[in-house]
Formats: C-alpha cells, sequence, structure tokens
C-alpha cells in the first residue's frame, strides 16, 4: 500500500531524485524518514563478510519501503540502494507518526500493507530454502508473475538481471545462468532478446 502523493505532500513531504547505486539509506541507520517510490527501482539489500550480496526485496513506483522500522527503535538492517535513476518521495517520521494516530483508518492500511508483505516475505523464505536451483528460481519467477494481469504462458518478462536473480534465491551466477538456459531446454520458460520470459 503507498499514500497519495498528494496526502504526502500535503503533510509536508519533499522529493529527492538519485541515480543508480546511490544509497538511500544504510545497513545499521536510524529511520528517521518514509520512504516512498515515485518512479524508478530501489533495491533493498545485505552483504556478508565475504562481500557477498543478498536481494532481500526489489521495490518500484508507489512502493513504500523501510517503513516497519518506524515502529521500532532499531537500526535499518538493510540497505536501499537506487537500481535506476529514482524519484523518492519521504517525510519526516514524527510528522507521519503523529498524522496516522489522528487517522486510524490510514493507520490500518499501513498495518495491513506491512501484514501483506511480511506474508510474502515468509512465502518467498520457504521458497528459496528449497535445494533443487531450478525450483528455487521457478518459484520467485512465479511470485513476480502472480501480481500481473496476464497469466497466459512466456508473456512475463521477468524484470531482474540474471545477478539480481542469483542475489534474491541465494544462488551463485554461474549455477543461476545454468539453471535458466537448462530451464528454457525444459520449456519452463523462454530466452528472447536475453530477457527471460515466463
Amino acid at each position: 500500500m503507498s499514500i497519495t502523493e498528494e496526502l504526502l505532500h500535503s503533510m509536508g513531504a519533499t522529493e529527492e531524485d538519485y541515480k543508480p547505486g546511490d544509497y538511500i539509506f544504510r545497513e545499521s541507520g536510524s529511520p528517521q524518514f518514509y520512504y516512498q517510490v515515485v518512479t524508478g527501482d530501489v533495491k533493498l539489500n545485505n552483504y556478508n563478510r565475504d562481500g557477498k550480496e543478498f536481494i532481500q526485496n526489489i521495490v518500484t513506483c508507489e512502493d513504500a519501503f523501510g517503513e516497519a522500522m518506524l515502529f521500532t527503535e532499531k537500526p535499518y538492517p538493510m540497505n536501499a540502494i537506487a537500481l535506476t535513476s529514482c524519484t523518492i518521495i519521504k517525510i519526516c517520521k514524527t510528522t507521519l507518526l503523529s498524522y496516522l494516530a489522528l487517522h486510524p483508518d490510514i493507520y490500518m492500511e499501513v498495518c495491513k500493507s506491512l501484514s501483506e508483505r511480511l506474508y510474502k516475505k515468509y512465502i518467498l523464505i520457504q521458497k528459496i530454502s528449497i535445494h533443487n536451483a531450478a525450483e528455487r528460481l521457478k518459484e520467485v519467477i512465479e511470485m513476480m508473475k502472480k501480481e500481473k494481469e496476464n497469466q497466459e504462458r512466456y508473456t512475463f518478462e521477468v524484470p531482474l538481471t540474471r545477478q539480481q536473480l542469483a542475489s534474491l534465491t541465494g544462488l551463485c551466477l554461474e549455477t543461476t545462468i545454468r539453471t535458466i538456459k537448462r530451464m528454457e531446454h525444459d520449456k519452463m520458460l523462454l530466452i528472447k532478446n536475453r530477457k527471460i520470459m515466463y
């Protein structure tokens, strides 16, 4: 769920532009703002000690991110990094929480949205704990496709690179590439102009 831009602006929200690779916030930082994507894509990630990336989520137009931490006194457990050129709307934590306290209907919508995302996260964790690489990739791609209206075979263009799919599923890049080729051979997906169609 996103809060309408008009409502956010009426509360004093501002917009900021980011270039690909720019950090919007960093792991261990103190949550001070509500963030929502106006345009572009943002990845939420972590790096392990060896520098290997794990992508927690990719958010896009009208998606809010990092807002769960506004309700705790805990630091961010992940980074938010612009994947593409982005415009992000943000509003101060105290302003937003004061508004939500006066408008329980909006507060309830925010809670429902957080609950929905938590549910999807539990499903994703369950899916990527499967040991078979093809099953991991298939489940992640199917979760993304479920959001789309057209469910016909090979109509969904996977919006992620092979590296992003690897980071999202906990697989190495080489395994992901080999598995995608095998999935194409088994007619589970189609490669068209280097894009994965599912």
